[in-house]
């Protein structure tokens, strides 16, 4: 079958972009593929089918970028990268192992690891960390990761719980080289496990759908209700979403995590230097699990495959990747009539898209929620365990078991949000809640009202959520309503603070895009990434900073809003030894895109009952009936 423009990149698709760059002598024997992703058609138009591959020679360091056409099966175009101005390229699933070996064979290392009584290397783990970007002229250049050190008692053993601290090694991945190894201190290695196990003390909770679920699946298209979506997956970002239409009209025309940044606030010679970009050094879509019946999803589910290429561009299916299904999501509505005792209640559900992704010590789900009303709900779920070190607690670092602390950091993530509410032309307004001085047209003093502010220019559109405000951004569009309002989406965040790192610090530079809660810009396919295309080991200014630099006017156009939020983390000892999920995210709300309320008239009962006996709840079990999932 001849796959939608949309659809993610087939097993047989990446095969032929290996076989086409081999044809062609771009791959030699020590070429890898840090990333191949699909090439999507431009917002409005058409467009091949196309992939992107970037290439890295592991034995000079060369980097470049390929187009590959696949309907043509040929090389569009070639790009070399230059790591000093464009970054490196997304490390590799073999570096780490590479990292690691090269680490534990160093006698710097093996000698600060004796010093502290070990002389068994086998269950040491050694975690290769991104080096961020410092401007050292020791590190022009090369491509490196670093290496922090962490000890087990037996293969199943948490090495979280035993970091060997002030040990901390730096490796050049092309040479092969350690540069160097720091060893100060003698902190103890604490001893005491961080082990835990999944045991569930509760009866079960059963979830059926016995006339099966409201959702169909055409491919990688869903219909559910009113909604339309399409669902895609790069190695990337992971998920995807393409040309959600809600009772017909389209609301987006992409959405995803385009990027995301975990920066640490311990200024430690070991830790002052990791701030994780989760998409663009590591690929969050690589790194996605395959999700388990009654355990990251419960109910009647859909799975759907995703196919990601290895480090050598073969395809590698990652099963059930992302899970849809449907839930049940309390009252949708509710009125009881006074007058006539009538009581109507409709529940409401959703449909759920999501996927997670484990980037070392941390997992992430994202989880896409469709409603009933027309909304939209982006919920990010940070689990896992907390990166631990050892030592006593600071102002930077909270301890959470006995000699073992963890640093406090920020989980920011960055959705990127094509916006198309009723076929274009947007304009994004920030709209806050304020109250009306006393005088003549507020004599009472009990006035509030809403001010708005149309954000008409990239320049002014880098924004600050404000709560005390009540603060939203309303995407409208050149279509009225029967008030004739313009028909619009808002965004409602649920904001906490931006990148808290000093404007100085270089990964201020590098995230650029977490000081704001808000930017928008004027569409462009080329800007996709907040960071820039390659934010491993890159000095900062890419991205966002660099696009809104042009000022481009944002009146009545294609816009694209990203949108930043995340929790920022100061760990506590229930935290350890794996962290309960830390929630976060975003609504996204119709404001007069229809003209009423688009389930006022789904449980509405012809048969009006007795004042004071109610309206039974329609689609719900009486008492005495099994519990359904309605």
């Amino acid at each position: 079958m001849t796959p939608h423009p949309l659809d993610p990149l087939s097993a047989a698709e990446i095969a032929q972009v290996r076989a086409v760059l081999v044809a062609e002598g771009r791959v030699g024997e020590h070429t890898r593929f840090p990333s191949v992703l699909p090439v999507e058609p431009p917002r409005r138009g058409t467009a091949p089918r196309r992939a992107l591959a970037v290439l890295l020679d592991t034995a000079t360091g060369a980097a470049a970028e390929a187009v590959v056409d696949l309907a043509a099966g040929a090389v569009e175009s070639v790009r070399d990268l230059d790591p000093a101005r464009d970054g490196q390229p997304p490390i590799l699933f073999a570096e780490y192992d590479r990292c690691a070996d090269l680490v534990r064979a160093d006698p710097r290392w093996q000698a600060a690891m004796r010093r502290r009584g070990v002389t068994e290397f086998d269950l040491v783990f050694l975690a290769p960390l991104s080096p961020g970007h410092f401007g050292r002229p020791a590190e022009h250049g090369r491509r490196i990761l670093r290496t922090l050190t962490f000890l087990r008692d037996h293969v199943d053993d948490s090495p979280w719980a035993h970091p060997v601290e002030g040990l901390i090694a730096e490796v050049d991945l092309i040479t092969g080289e350690v540069l160097d190894v720091r060893d100060d201190g003698d902190t103890p290695i604490p001893a005491e496990h961080g082990n835990y196990r999944s045991h569930d003390p509760f009866r079960p909770i059963s979830i059926t759908q016995p006339e099966g679920v409201s959702f169909t699946v055409d491919g990688h298209e869903i219909t559910w209700g009113e909604w339309r979506l399409r669902v895609g997956f790069s190695a990337r970002e992971g998920l995807t979403l393409h040309r959600v239409e809600f009772g017909g009209d389209p609301v987006l025309h992409r959405a995803a995590i385009a990027e995301m940044v975990v920066p640490y606030g311990d200024p430690s010679p070991y830790r002052h230097w990791i701030s994780y970009f989760d998409a663009g050094e590591y690929l969050l879509g690589k790194n996605a699990n395959s999700l388990r019946l009654g355990c990251d999803c419960l109910g009647v589910i859909h799975y759907l495959d995703a196919v990601v290429a290895d480090d050598h561009c073969r395809p590698v299916t990652i099963p059930q990747a992302i899970c849809l299904h449907e839930e049940d999501h309390g009252v949708l509505w509710k009125h009881t009539n006074i007058l006539t005792g009538a009581a109507d209640t409709l529940r409401s559900r959703r449909l759920v898209v999501s996927f997670f992704s484990t980037i070392g010590n941390y997992d992430y789900g994202f989880f896409w929620y469709f409603y009933p009303d027309g909304t939209i709900e982006l919920e990010a779920k940070a689990t896992g365990v907390v990166f631990a070190a050892a030592g006593e607690e600071t102002p930077y670092a909270a301890p959470i078991a006995p000699g073992l602390t963890a640093p406090v950091h920020q989980h920011l993530f960055c959705a990127r949000l094509d916006m198309d509410v009723a076929g274009g032309g947007n304009t994004v307004t920030e709209v806050d809640l304020v109250g009306v001085p006393a005088g003549p047209d507020n004599p009472y003093g009990n006035a509030f009202t809403t001010r708005s502010t149309v954000l008409d220019r990239e320049s002014r559109a880098a924004r600050l959520a404000d709560p005390a405000r009540g603060r939203t951004w309303l995407v409208t569009g050149t279509e009225t309503n029967r008030l004739g309002k313009p028909r619009a989406y808002q965004l409602v965040p649920r904001p906490g603070p931006t990148l808290l790192a000093q404007p100085e610090a270089t990964v201020t530079a590098r995230a650029a895009f977490a000081t704001r809660h808000l930017w928008v810009t004027r569409y462009d396919p080329a800007e996709r990434y907040p960071a820039g295309d390659y934010p491993n080991q890159h000095p900062g200014g890419a991205g966002l900073p660099e696009w809104t630099a042009q000022d481009r006017d944002l009146v009545e156009t294609d816009l694209v809003l990203w949108h930043v939020f995340g929790p920022t983390h100061v760990p506590r000892p229930e935290d350890w030894p794996v962290m309960p999920v830390d929630h976060s995210g975003f609504h996204l709300r119709p404001v007069g895109f229809r003209d009423r309320n688009p389930a006022a008239d789904f449980g509405i009962s012809t048969d009006r009952p007795a004042p004071g006996t109610g309206v039974g709840c329609p689609n719900h079990p009486t008492p005495g009936q099994s519990p359904g999932n309605p």
